[in-house]
């Protein structure tokens, strides 16, 4: 089990992480695929119509489609469409984020196991795997695998309990306040590097502008009073 350091909390029980704009950047292609379809429709597809969509699974961004602009000829149709066009892109490559291998490689290096947890398709997620590298996690949660997605916070307890560690216990990593909802409701630790506004440091959160600034021997968390 990791132990403390001098500097800063303990280590981590295990690092659960974001995949879709955290590890990799497929949540810029996730929302082109949103901005897409809300074009076709002649809805807006600005910045600001997209916030709500980051971080969403597919049946949840269909929902917000037909429940806010009246899109698709029910939500089942329309999650279709919205995964076939987003496997499509991811399926035509995927570029890693910046300090995203380094960080799961110093995990293990410190035997910190590390979990995958996304809203994203299984489907999805094993095309990301074979760029990350399938052998860095212990364990992977996908959209379907809990019985309520993000912002709830199942995936991340799932992926904890499949580790044998306690929540309360883990770090995630997370880039969108939907992400961060759920890690933080599981009991998680946070560290967000957002890609859309709407995450403010707390005692349990911290932001960092990219994961090349994480240390996970010094992890930027106030000490507990």
């Amino acid at each position: 089990m990791p132990s403390s350091n001098a500097q800063g909390p303990a280590l981590p029980a295990a690092l659960l992480c974001d995949m879709d704009g955290t590890l990799v950047d497929t949540e810029r292609q996730w929302l082109a695929t949103v901005a897409s379809l809300l074009r076709a429709h002649g809805a807006p597809d600005g910045p600001d119509a997209l916030v709500p969509f980051a971080g969403a699974p597919v049946a949840a961004a269909a929902e917000l489609l037909a429940d806010g602009y009246g899109i698709g000829r029910g939500t089942a149709a329309t999650a279709a469409i919205l995964d076939r066009d987003f496997t499509a892109r991811v399926a035509a490559g995927v570029t890693v984020r910046p300090g995203a291998l380094r960080l799961l490689d110093r995990a293990r290096a410190l035997g910190i196991p590390a979990a995958l947890v996304t809203a994203s398709e299984r489907h999805v997620a094993d095309l990301v795997l074979r760029t990350l590298g399938a052998d860095r996690f212990a364990t992977s949660v996908t959209s379907g695998d809990t019985p309520l997605g993000k912002p709830y916070p199942d995936p991340y307890l799932a992926a904890a309990a499949r580790i044998g560690v306690a929540s309360a216990d883990c770090l995630a990593v997370e880039d969108t306040p939907t992400g961060a909802a759920a890690a933080l409701a599981a009991g998680c630790r946070l560290l967000a590097v957002p890609t859309v506004p709407g995450i403010a440091p707390g005692p349990r959160t911290a932001v960092l502008a990219s994961l090349e600034d994480v240390d996970l021997l010094d992890l930027p968390f106030a000490p507990a009073a």
